[in-house]
């Protein structure tokens, strides 16, 4: 029952897009534009920075305030332990998955990296200040974000194994698989040498 209820919460919350709404207010085509992703980095491509950051923080904080409200449900009905975790990191996933296939994008969103960020910060502050601090170092070492990305799935692995055990942590191994195969184009125009880097987005008028 829970766990349907966090499932529902998670995949609702997910369909909720930045970039849709900035697209329909801009009257742009962002997820079919650009680098063709319907997430902050290519609205920051198409639109610039500021209209980046919108869309970023739209989707960091739906995946905050979805974990949010599953974790007060739980806690008003005695839910602790090892079921609370199980039941938030549930929550992350199906956040993601209505991200990646909303259903009001014909099931073809984004990459759930803004998400991810939201929901570390829900899940435990540690998690969140390592991870994202790895997101940064990462992404700015290399000037692309999808290598930053994929260290902090990787932080988001081990943090997780370390404070809540096994079974949240399958969780975060289909997450990250999920991520690195939704990234793979991304891999391929950094083999490629086309991929944008994270200089060029900064460097990006606002328009």
């Amino acid at each position: 029952m829970y766990f349907l209820i966090a499932g529902i919460i998670g995949y609702l919350f997910g369909c909720l897009h930045g970039s849709q709404l900035v697209g329909k207010i801009k009257n742009v085509d962002i997820k079919n534009s650009g680098v063709k992703n319907a997430g902050a980095s290519n609205t920051t491509i198409i639109l610039g920075w500021k209209y980046g950051i919108l869309v970023a923080l739209i989707d960091i904080f739906k995946a905050t305030l979805a974990i949010l409200l599953v974790l007060f449900i739980i806690t008003e009905n005695g839910i602790t332990g090892d079921w609370k975790y199980l039941l938030i990191y549930t929550t992350v996933f199906f956040v993601i998955i209505g991200h990646n296939y909303p259903i009001t994008m014909k099931f073809s969103g984004g990459k759930g990296t803004a998400s991810l960020v939201g929901a570390l910060i829900a899940i435990d502050w540690k998690i969140a200040l390592i991870g994202i601090a790895i997101l940064l170092i990462f992404t700015f070492a290399t000037d692309y974000l999808v290598i930053g990305v994929l260290c902090m799935y990787l932080s988001f692995l081990i943090t997780t194994f370390l404070f809540f055990g096994i079974e949240p942590t399958w969780i975060v191994i289909l997450l990250s698989v999920l991520s690195i195969m939704k990234h793979m184009e991304n891999y391929k125009r950094i083999m490629r040498k086309e991929e944008t880097k994270l200089s060029s987005m900064i460097r990006k008028k606002v328009s």
